[in-house]
């Protein structure tokens, strides 16, 4: 049966069906047995299969129809406008520009960071950065903070994830189109992801979701283009599209690793297409070796080398000692600049003064200082401290003579008895049947720094040395103490629980170090300890000496990427704008990005094309459901090829969609809406093939027309949102009237009564407000602005400041700090940590 120009059964262009099931249609010019102008006045579905020699193609992907140009053209000007105009507001930080602006600092500085996501989107910012002039000197420290007074090139920064998402407009066009489908369908897919609130509001700041967003959208037209060519294996074009596609994961999972799920997705695509390779009996078992480890070699290999060539410009660039040192182990942290030891005498006697850092919580020192605990004993505080210092310095002595003659060194065998003198302080380390202030718990017993100088101490100053693993090139090292290489427990022979730490930090009266406890039956990790540093009068200079082995790259890589996923892991404490999977889909919460004279922004969707693209998955699975239920029933409902295409076209999209919602309800950490982008754009790509089925008995003109009535409304309604998205004035009764959920929290009360009011008065210098509980915060004066970060906001923030001190608790500093200063400093005057 052949369809004719005007049939009211009319169907358009589809060019085959694919190995893998799919029917994915091309646009470029080609010789057809239709007579036509373009490709818009063929069928759309022809889905015959024609023999590919026979036709004489343009195996680029720029080359289209002038409908096709015409349409790219218009839907690039107009995204320019949308995702441009006023992008130089707010002239103050935004949301999430305290991390990301901050990490380009850092870049410019050298100086090594800890962050959950891979550096390729930081990289590109900083490079936005360098290209406009910014040198490094603002830090990003807080919500609010001016640009124009430091003169920041903020919006050379701002433009990167900008054209990012412009890039994504034509991608969603050829996508939809390349995949068999209408221009009309192609054109309101591209307009209703123009016209999305929460895409626009993400691309318009420093921020990751906009390259996120844009590198997946890549990898799908990638994947589709070399569908388009898989009666051509092993040709050129066969091997180009699918090495972009490649490329596409690789720079998707370089920016954050929601690019798993996109790897996947394209895992499982790949999967289904080599299995049916397999049952193709025309393919003989090398060829099928030769698909294989061709898939394997562009799907697999490209990617993880892109992201590999990544870190290794981020470690190249990040040189330098820095605020993200504390996550690091102690190895990796000998290859930054300013944490070189020394080597140092590999053999532990009584008498030697030693530094000891736990192993399991990212390598801090048994340290003490001149404060006591306000509750329990009262004696003095024992924590772990991530930086070096001289509190952290320990005598070691034996158990019952004090005053031994050391002029032969006494070695430190397994399971003997020793004390540990503080050397600061002259109290030692202490341990006694009282809960611990912080973790009050049966089998947590407080350590204590107890005594004075000429005090010979008690039994609850003793503590056996218990060797529980040793460097295997060393086999003294299992048998005795020795400096790095023996790895041992400190067990209380007294009360029989061992030294120990956990990730519970003090209050400020213990300076937010973290706890070190004497736990019975507490994991043993956290009560694992090693000797870093060692020195002792008697051992002469020319004795064996040991120092960190550093690693290579692959090893930072791996630990990099481990510490990142921990942390990852931990950011689970409560944000007020914090949302769960389950209401992503019905658009329930939004983010509050920023507020501030009598403005804000606020991170919130188009409800009409959020809402649409739920529908649309449930139309499908709906409809997939029925075609399951009849195909059993014995129905064919092939239709000449329409269900096949439809059904696999749309299979792909809702399984992207699965794999990049779905994984999150796995999650414990915080959540919030911008995670669902990627979804979302599966989603929007469904509406497509949605609205070709829906209208696949009209002619070209009525769909258009229908598909431009649609356009319209989505315009519409994202004009009624556009004052949370480009930061507008506003008045309370327009506010009030778009407020369509009651769980959206954007506040109302902070505008004007009227648009005259706004710009008679003008922006008054007061800022953000904050709130006691989880309703918008927005409106204090300037000295409260940064009291936006608040809860997990402070939390992730914290994570790359973890170890920075405020400069107004100065005078609560520890006297024993290293070099007997109250504070140390970097070279641009900056606080870095106090004891």
């Amino acid at each position: 049966m052949e369809y004719k120009e005007g049939d009211s059964e009319q169907l358009h262009y589809s060019d085959q069906i694919t190995s893998t099931g799919a029917s994915y249609g091309d646009i470029r010019s080609r010789r057809s047995k239709f007579d036509h102008k373009d490709l818009d006045s063929v069928p759309l579905y022809d889905l015959r299969e024609y023999e590919y020699k026979s036709r004489k193609s343009s195996r680029s992907l720029i080359s289209v129809s002038k409908i096709d140009l015409r349409n790219l053209v218009i839907l690039i000007l107009v995204s320019f406008v949308v995702r441009l105009y006023k992008i130089d507001q707010p002239t103050s930080v935004v949301f999430d520009e305290v991390h990301f602006g901050g990490f380009a600092t850092k870049y410019m500085r050298g100086r090594f960071f800890m962050d959950v996501h891979p550096p390729l989107a930081k990289l590109l910012i900083t490079l936005a950065g360098l290209l406009g002039g910014f040198d490094g000197s603002f830090d990003f420290k807080e919500i609010g903070k001016d640009y124009l007074e430091a003169k920041v090139p903020y919006v050379a920064m701002r433009l990167l994830p900008a054209f990012l998402g412009i890039f994504l407009i034509p991608i969603s066009y050829l996508t939809i189109r390349l995949s068999g489908f209408s221009s009309a369908a192609s054109f309101l897919v591209a307009t209703l992801v123009i016209f999305e609130n929460g895409l626009v509001t993400q691309s318009r700041f420093i921020l990751l979701d906009a390259p996120l967003v844009a590198f997946t959208g890549f990898t799908i037209l990638m994947w589709i283009k070399f569908h388009n060519e898989q009666k051509r294996p092993f040709k050129l074009w066969w091997w180009v599209w699918m090495a972009m596609t490649g490329v596409g994961l690789g720079l998707t999972v370089s920016c954050k690793w929601v690019g798993l799920f996109t790897i996947a997705h394209i895992g499982l695509s790949t999967i289904k297409g080599l299995w049916e390779l397999l049952g193709d009996l025309r393919i003989t078992p090398i060829q099928w070796a030769k698909h294989f480890f061709a898939r394997a070699l562009c799907l697999i290999v490209i990617p993880v080398s892109l992201y590999c060539f990544f870190f290794a410009i981020h470690f190249a660039i990040l040189q330098n000692g820095g605020e993200g040192d504390g996550f690091m182990s102690s190895e990796f942290q000998s290859t930054l600049r300013g944490h070189g030891m020394k080597d140092m005498p590999i053999d532990v006697a009584i008498g030697s003064r030693i530094t000891i850092k736990h192993i399991n919580t990212q390598g801090g020192y048994l340290h003490s200082h001149k404060h006591n605990y306000p509750g329990g004993s009262t004696q003095q505080q024992v924590t772990l401290y991530p930086h070096k210092d001289g509190n952290n310095v320990w005598i070691l002595q034996n158990q019952t003579d004090l005053a031994v003659d050391i002029t032969d060194p006494i070695w430190i065998y397994d399971g003997d008895v020793i004390r540990f003198e503080h050397n600061m302080t002259h109290k030692r380390l202490h341990s006694h049947d009282i809960r611990p202030p912080i973790t009050d718990s049966e089998f947590q017993n407080e350590v204590s720094a107890y005594g004075f100088e000429g005090f010979e101490g008690d039994a609850n100053d003793f503590w056996r040395v218990l060797i529980v693993d040793h460097d295997k090139s060393d086999p003294e090292s299992k048998l005795r103490l020795r400096t790095l290489h023996t790895k041992f427990r400190l067990q209380h022979t007294i009360t029989g629980c061992y030294l120990f730490s956990h990730p519970v930090k003090l209050p400020d009266w213990g300076y937010e170090q973290q706890e070190v406890t004497c736990a019975r039956g507490g994991s043993l990790p956290n009560s694992i300890w090693y000797i870093e540093t060692n020195f002792h009068p008697n051992i002469s200079e020319d004795a064996e000496k040991v120092n960190y082995r550093r690693p290579g790259f692959f090893g930072k890589l791996f630990e990099l990427n481990k510490v990142m996923w921990n942390t990852n892991s931990g950011l689970t404490d409560s944000h007020p704008y914090e949302s769960r999977p389950s209401s992503w889909i019905f658009m329930k919460h939004g983010i509050n990005f920023w507020g501030k004279e009598h403005r804000q922004v606020f991170l919130l969707g188009n409800p009409l094309t959020w809402w649409t693209s739920t529908l649309a998955l449930f139309v499908f699975i709906a409809a997939k459901s029925i075609m399951i239920l009849r195909d059993k029933r014995g129905y064919k409902d092939h239709l000449n090829g329409i269900k096949r295409h439809f059904d696999s076209n749309a299979s792909f999209f809702f399984v992207g969609w699965c794999c990049h919602y779905f994984p999150f309800f796995l999650m414990k950490r915080q959540l919030f809406l911008h995670h669902y982008f990627p979804a979302l754009y599966y989603a929007i790509l469904l509406i497509g093939v949605g609205f070709d089925l829906v209208t696949i008995r009209l002619k070209s003109k009525e769909r258009s027309i229908i598909a431009a009535m649609f356009i319209v409304i989505v315009i519409y309604v994202f004009f009624l949102f556009s004052p949370l998205t480009y930061s507008s004035p506003w008045t309370k009764r327009d506010c009030q009237s778009v407020k369509w959920l009651r769980s959206w929290s954007f506040d109302c009360k902070q505008h004007y009564d009227s648009y005259e009011q706004f710009y008679n008065e003008g922006p008054e210098k007061t800022s953000i407000i904050t709130k006691t509980d989880d309703s918008l915060l927005l409106d204090v004066s300037n000295e409260s602005q940064g009291n936006v970060l608040t809860k997990g906001n402070v939390i992730e923030q914290n994570m790359n400041d973890t170890f920075i001190d405020k400069n107004n608790n100065a005078n609560n500093n520890d006297p024993g700090v290293i070099l007997n200063e109250e504070v140390i400093r970097n070279d641009d005057d900056e606080v870095l940590f106090k004891s």
